[in-house]
């Protein structure tokens, strides 16, 4: 007799931007050993012809009452929604993916049970709403006090990001992290059918022109560099930001063409406020673009300064990074650079640029990419499903420290298993 295969639902409410890549990318790995089923919701960012990236294998269920923002009587339906569509498809694992699928997903099936059997329970926040500062510090304290709260639910945290989970520790000792990543084959697959021709020294960054991503702090630099090109790859609703002559915005742009895009620049900056850990970041690193990127939670994960890129934290930094890169990559000499590069600079740039990319390329192999990504998962699922030696095998697990050791341990092994 054949042994059904799990079934696996994910609950995502941010279903647009780096998260909907990850879905899509994690998914469409999962489904070949799991049946998969989506709650999510649709937003501004959701591609039109989003279906069309998932396998066919792959169950889509839109959540008609999913929303960004806080509304009590649209989460209220979303809760009942998310439950009844658990209770159709009986799941052995339950995934919930952003905070407003954390939130509700965590109330909705904390407990919850198929067939007197506790389904085990795992939260991915993509970047905690508390860390974001385009809310005010009122609402931020609240934001934090619903993920404490929430904390508290049978559930365990799984962080895109070592900074994030440092984060997640501080409200649940229940986390763990295993880090983001691309889906290297597909990405082959499109970067080799595109053409570079002869272009200008160019900068660039992919992404939607919002708060988080600082186009104020992006257009101080082009400013500063007027001889250079920039380009933002991507739409939004702070495009007016961008006024420098130098800048030049795409607009929104399907998969292709932004990579097109992508691959004809020189350096890729990331000038972000807070990240969760950032697709466009670990793309730019596979294409070998240099690296320049904002100290915050999420790119100085990934980023080591010096080691596989530049980690800058105020515009002045940014503003030498670049031209030591553009210096260097033309093949002129430091002598007599403009005074106020740093001498500290000039030491970890000079002659390293591509040190600094083939060290970033090794690290989208060996740890950041879907394959890697899809491993752990799988293995941890497995694990959450019947046991075999997994954290979940003897039930509730009520020595929260001994868990964590277990599954820390786990996720090490499987890493190591990957990359030897």
């Amino acid at each position: 007799m054949v042994e059904r295969r799990k079934r696996i639902l994910f609950v995502v409410e941010a279903m647009g931007g780096g998260v909907f890549t990850y879905i899509v990318d994690l998914a469409n790995e999962l489904v070949k050993e799991f049946d998969m089923y989506i709650a999510y919701g649709i937003r501004k960012q959701t591609p039109k012809d989003y279906k069309q990236y998932f396998d066919k294998r792959i169950s889509l269920i839109q959540v008609e009452n999913f929303e960004r923002s806080i509304n009590p009587a649209r989460d209220l339906r979303a809760f009942y929604e998310v439950k009844n569509i658990a209770n159709k498809i009986k799941p052995d694992i339950i995934h919930l993916h952003s905070s407003k699928a954390g939130v509700i997903g965590r109330v909705a099936f904390n407990g919850y049970k198929v067939d007197r059997k506790e389904v085990p329970l795992f939260y991915t926040p993509h970047g905690y709403s508390f860390l974001m500062k385009n809310h005010s510090a009122l609402k931020r304290t609240a934001y934090r006090l619903i993920e404490s709260a929430c904390g508290k639910l049978n559930c365990t945290t799984i962080s895109c990001s070592a900074g994030e989970h440092q984060e997640s520790l501080k409200l649940n000792k229940r986390a763990v992290y295993i880090n983001n990543g691309i889906n290297v084959e597909k990405l082959v697959q499109t970067l080799g059918k595109i053409k570079i021709g002869n272009h200008p020294f160019t900068v660039f960054t992919l992404g939607r022109i919002c708060y988080q991503k600082n186009p104020v702090m992006f257009n101080q630099i082009a400013e500063a560099i007027p001889d250079v090109r920039f380009l933002w790859i991507g739409d939004g609703e702070l495009r007016e930001e961008l006024k420098s002559k130098n800048i030049e915005i795409t607009g929104w742009a399907d998969r292709k063409t932004a990579l097109t895009k992508a691959m004809s620049a020189d350096v890729f900056l990331l000038t972000s406020l807070w990240e969760g850990l950032p697709v466009s970041l670990l793309e730019a690193m596979y294409m070998k673009k240099p690296c320049v990127v904002s100290d915050v939670i999420g790119n100085h994960d990934v980023i080591e300064n010096g080691r596989n890129g530049l980690v800058c934290g105020d515009v002045q930094k940014f503003i030498e990074a670049i031209r030591s890169i553009q210096r260097e990559m033309s093949g002129q000499s430091f002598e007599n650079e403009f005074e106020s590069t740093s001498i500290y600079l000039k030491a970890i740039v000079r002659g390293k640029t591509e040190k600094l990319i083939e060290r970033a390329f090794e690290d989208i192999m060996k740890k950041y990419n879907t394959k890697v990504m899809a491993m752990v998962y799988n293995e941890i699922y497995t694990c959450g499903c019947w046991g075999g030696g997994g954290f979940f095998s003897f039930g509730v697990v009520s020595n929260v420290d001994s868990l964590l050791l277990n599954l820390n341990s786990f996720t090490h092994t499987v890493y190591e298993r990957m990359v030897a």
